[in-house]
């Protein structure tokens, strides 16, 4: 069987794990053990589900200064970032933990007389999951804890850049009491994300990645299906700024929204429409600060922006801001590939970038970067900024600034995105809130919050008719004739 490192992106020399690059007969194997497990499993109630949930969170909180280390290394998040990852983690073991004691459904009065009605909650199974390398704990857990809650067992498929997170995500599961077997993990490219999405064993499928990945993804499941498919896929947030906004609140903003994790989440503030009155000093306070980021190892806390994944991810984002030159835009800051930082030989850094003449055709303006670039157009008319916003085929997430509340309502109520902001960059969203966006972001799933359980678990409408004789709604109903 072949094998792949996982290595420090921040130094490829650096391998973080080995691992087994696993085919259909792997996941076949994993989706059988972790269904004769979920059997057992679904038989446990709810609430004694819900406590062991919990306990994974504690065993992820006593731990999170040592897996913060192990995401800064393995992903090259910086250090704060990273522990941000791990508390993530935490907090969803907490609110779906508290889940496990609430309403599981929803009554309603009949029609008839002497019954009842009611909905309730059943498991899918085996749900398979495909996550990402850049929230390496947060998303695995923002899956994990609800379908287990649900009564499921899980086939869990990490990315190939985050392996030794996902073991020891896991890992923190079984020793908070997860049963053996119930969770199991394959590793490695396209092949075991491609059986696992097509096994008939499986009921459920969660996807979080690029967009052409999650077409693909969809079709095949859909095609061997029935099954649940939830999709989480890309962005190209968009920050709106007025001339009335606080421009110190902007600047922190857009600096953390931008170049936070590299700009490598699908949550990055990508797209700075700005007001022409006030445009010309944000971009210089922007570009000041910018300047100021030191690039770095992200296991030194004294590093701001640490590497891209690989260097392949490097090299498409200067292509990416080498076609914006061509098309009119200009770079402010930044604007290269450094292969020089100081303690990471053969790490792959992209300098915090703005490019400014930004026009809404443009290719940079479209689609996404994931890296830390920010495209700045500037726009007078709110209703135009709004359109421009609303001008891609995305609608994760999205923010304005601005002092005037009703200037800001207004933008929230005609945004057409799953999440928005005031005076607040293009981040994700709280853990009692539903995650998610509209468009080609996703396919109408939301993680997280109350509504996270349902792309793991099947409604069930139950009646109880205890009158001892036929009763036949609509046509027995009183007072219809």
């Amino acid at each position: 069987m072949a094998q792949f490192d996982s290595v420090n992106p921040a130094r490829p020399s650096d391998v973080v794990g080995t691992f087994a690059a696993t085919g259909a007969a792997e996941v076949d194997a994993a989706v059988t053990a972790a269904a004769e497990a979920q059997r057992r499993w679904a038989q446990v109630p709810v609430p004694a589900r819900a406590e062991v949930v919990a306990r994974a969170g504690e065993v992820l909180r006593r731990r999170k200064a040592e897996l913060a280390e192990l995401v800064a290394r393995e992903c090259g998040k910086i250090l704060l970032e990273a522990g941000g990852d791990v508390q993530e983690a935490v907090d969803m073991a907490s609110f779906v933990a508290g889940q496990g004691r609430s309403a599981w459904g929803e009554t309603v009065p009949s029609e008839l007389g002497s019954k009842l009605c009611w909905t309730t909650r059943q498991p899918v199974g085996v749900v398979g999951m495909i996550t990402p390398w850049n929230f390496p704990v947060a998303i695995p857990s923002w899956k994990c804890f609800p379908a287990l809650l649900a009564g499921n067992g899980i086939v869990l498929k990490p990315s190939e850049h985050a392996p030794v997170c996902a073991e020891e995500f896991v890992a923190a599961c079984r020793e908070a009491g997860v049963p053996d077997g119930l969770i199991q993990l394959v590793h490695g490219f396209a092949e075991p994300g491609a059986a696992l999405a097509t096994h008939p064993g499986v009921g459920a499928v969660s996807f979080t990645g690029s967009v052409p990945t999650g077409r693909k993804v969809a079709a095949a499941a859909m095609e061997t299906g029935p099954r649940l498919v939830s999709l989480e896929l890309g962005g190209k947030n968009a920050m709106v700024v007025r001339p009335d906004a606080d421009l110190d609140l902007v600047v922190d903003g857009a600096l953390f929204g931008a170049f936070g994790t590299a700009g490598q989440r699908c949550t990055s503030t990508s797209r700075l429409i700005v007001h022409p009155d006030v445009a010309g000093e944000l971009v210089d306070r922007i570009v000041k600060r910018a300047l100021d980021l030191r690039l770095g190892d992200p296991t030194r806390p004294s590093t701001d922006v640490g590497p891209v994944i690989n260097r392949a991810s490097a090299e498409r984002i200067q292509s990416m801001v080498e076609h914006a030159l061509t098309e009119g835009a200009s770079v402010a800051c930044g604007g290269r590939v450094r292969l020089d930082v100081e303690g990471c030989d053969g790490g792959a850094f992209y300098e915090p970038t703005v490019l400014v003449g930004v026009d809404r055709a443009h290719r940079i303006a479209r689609e996404e970067v994931f890296g830390p670039v920010l495209a700045v157009m500037e726009v007078a008319d709110l209703d135009d900024a709004i359109d421009v916003v609303n001008s891609v085929e995305y609608g994760l997430s999205s923010c304005i600034y601005a002092r005037d509340i009703n200037t800001a309502l207004y933008a929230v109520d005609r945004i057409d995105a799953g999440i928005v902001y005031v005076n607040a960059p293009t981040i994700g969203a709280e853990i009692p809130l539903p995650f998610g966006g509209t468009k080609h972001t996703g396919n109408g799933f939301r993680e997280a919050g109350a509504r996270g359980i349902e792309q793991f678990s099947q409604l069930k409408t139950v009646y109880v008719d205890y009158s001892g004789r036929l009763q036949r709604a609509q046509i027995d109903t009183p007072g219809v004739s």
